[in-house]
């Protein structure tokens, strides 16, 4: 009889570490039978490094949306995050020190929908990422800022001076990130979405 292919064993394939291996497939069987993210999720705390660097590479893509193309099966994929597994992957952002974990964590847990003082919590963690040695994860964490302020307006100010300063003085990525978070701001109807200054003290996701 056939041995049943597992999550952790698609995440295991790969010859080196930081190689993708099999995680697009994973991503769609995922996306085929949302009762497998749970497995993906706990591979994030994979003894095996490469596993758990695959499980988050495939969460960040999961709960990506494409503005040009919306997929209908992120919401419910981040709303199921939200309701299971937010506090311990805020847990976890605040400990994990491997790269690639920090940039996906960086980049996905602001997609879900945080109560202010989480906001507060993952803004300050996301701050201390931008003294990362890795460009990758500072540039992740200024947009995960960026998003955050979407929710949480009290951090706009802050988060603006942030991105004001690495738009000038950051690495080559953070600078490109940083002026184009800026114009989105920019050019927001700051009235309508963000109140005068990103004005009320909370805020939905754009």
């Amino acid at each position: 009889m056939p041995t049943r292919t597992t999550i952790r064993t698609m995440l295991t394939a790969g010859r080196v570490p930081i190689a993708s291996g099999r995680t697009r497939e994973v991503v769609e069987r995922v996306r085929a039978d949302r009762k497998r993210l749970r497995q993906v999720v706990e591979c994030l705390w994979d003894e095996e490094p490469a596993v758990a660097m695959r499980a988050a590479d495939a969460l960040e893509k999961l709960t990506r949306q494409n503005p040009r193309n919306p997929d209908p099966t992120v919401p419910p994929l981040v709303a199921a995050l939200e309701r299971e597994w937010k506090a311990p992957l805020i847990g976890l952002l605040a400990e994990v020190t491997q790269n690639k974990l920090r940039w996906c964590l960086a980049a996905m847990i602001p997609r879900m929908e945080l109560t202010l003082a989480e906001c507060e919590r993952v803004a300050g963690i996301l701050q201390s990422y931008l003294d990362d040695p890795s460009s990758i994860v500072k540039t992740c964490a200024l947009q995960g800022l960026a998003d955050l302020a979407r929710q949480d307006a009290s951090l706009a100010p802050e988060v603006i001076d942030l991105l004001r300063i690495h738009s000038r003085s950051g690495t080559p990525a953070m600078r490109a990130r940083g002026r184009m978070l800026l114009k989105q701001i920019a050019s927001t109807p700051t009235k309508r979405i963000f109140g005068p200054f990103w004005g009320e003290s909370r805020i939905g996701m754009l």
